[in-house]
């Protein structure tokens, strides 16, 4: 689907918010990578020109770093909106589409099954990943991130739970990767050289026998040696079997290992909400960002009263400057 007026809003909202990067939604390469019918999408002059329109007055009002995150949803494709349920939409269904996948293994028992990609479908997504990253490099942004977390068609490739293959991007570990590192560099080789592109990777599948940390690590390593700007560590999403030991900062510790065995900057994520929290996180080595999603779409002013709490300043456009409060000197900064 092409930007509407809702992103405006929406990205616009957080581009005041005074974080130090704003990453654009999961965007999908092409029509059949959506998640939704409805979600954001740059394949086409239509989309690129929509994106554009929204990064603009965004722009106008805010310049924060803009990054984007490139995306093809796989097997998790072609299914409802979460407010409506977020089943598996069915070729046969209004609004579904086939998906795509690395092996013919569907997300969930019941669904319609994906389709495996062959060499020239693998080709198509590839130079999608590469044709969304020249687009986003015509339209100005920062930076791209290159999704191949939570179960979509990156991860997808590379854990053995979703990846059957029996020929050159299938079976051991060398050969999973493949695919994720041949769209990382073409994405690389497609955007300009000066610009970062980090990935987003899930740290674990959560699951035994899955996708695990120490693959990640290998993963991370063969990202680094390309020139990888920074890998953000998420975790799961592959398989309805997971079980997440979810509490306060449980993804840290993944985020913490890709660190240590690696030279990458690196994001971590995932209930961190408080700014103690946070703080920690950072001045521990533990990760070198955070990223926030939920909390700070809870509370879009987060880093400012993060600022507040911890003594620091932070960027507020000068028609809210008049807004600070008083027991707060030099919190603001124009």
């Amino acid at each position: 689907m092409a930007a509407t007026g809702w992103h405006v809003i929406h990205l616009g909202g957080l581009a005041l918010s005074g974080a130090g990067l704003l990453i654009v939604e999961a965007t999908a390469v092409l029509p059949e990578g959506r998640i939704s019918p409805d979600d954001l999408g740059l394949w086409s002059d239509e989309t690129e020109a929509a994106l554009g329109r929204v990064v603009a007055t965004v722009r106008r009002y805010s310049d924060m770093p803009i990054a984007i995150q490139l995306a093809h949803a796989g097997r998790k494709a072609s299914t409802r909106a979460p407010w409506k349920g977020g089943a598996q939409i069915r070729p046969s269904e209004d609004r579904g589409w086939q998906t795509v996948a690395p092996s013919p293994i569907p997300y969930m028992e019941g669904e319609h099954p994906p389709v495996a990609l062959d060499g020239q479908g693998i080709a198509i997504v590839r130079e999608a990943f590469a044709e969304a990253a020249r687009r986003a490099a015509r339209l100005g942004l920062d930076a791209v991130q290159i999704h191949a977390a939570h179960g979509y068609l990156l991860h997808q490739f590379l854990s053995p739970l979703s990846n059957r293959r029996d020929d050159d991007y299938g079976g051991a570990l060398e050969k999973r990767m493949r695919f994720p590192l041949e769209v990382y560099d073409a994405v690389r080789a497609a955007f300009p050289s000066e610009r970062p592109v980090s990935v987003r990777v899930s740290g674990t599948d959560w699951v035994e026998r899955g996708w695990d940390i120490a693959q990640t690590i290998a993963f991370a390593k063969a990202l680094e040696a390309r020139g990888c700007s920074a890998i953000h560590v998420s975790s799961g999403g592959l398989t309805p079997a997971q079980q997440i030991p979810v509490g306060p900062s449980y993804q840290v510790p993944l985020a913490r290992a890709v660190k240590a065995a690696t030279n990458l900057p690196t994001i971590t994520v995932g209930l961190i909400s408080s700014y103690d929290q946070a703080e920690a996180i950072i001045g521990t080595g533990d990760a070198d960002l955070v990223a926030l999603a939920r909390a700070i779409i809870y509370d879009p002013r987060w880093p400012w009263h993060a600022a507040a709490h911890l003594g620091a300043t932070v960027r507020a456009p000068k028609q809210y400057l008049r807004t600070q409060p008083s027991r707060y000197h030099n919190l603001f900064k124009s």
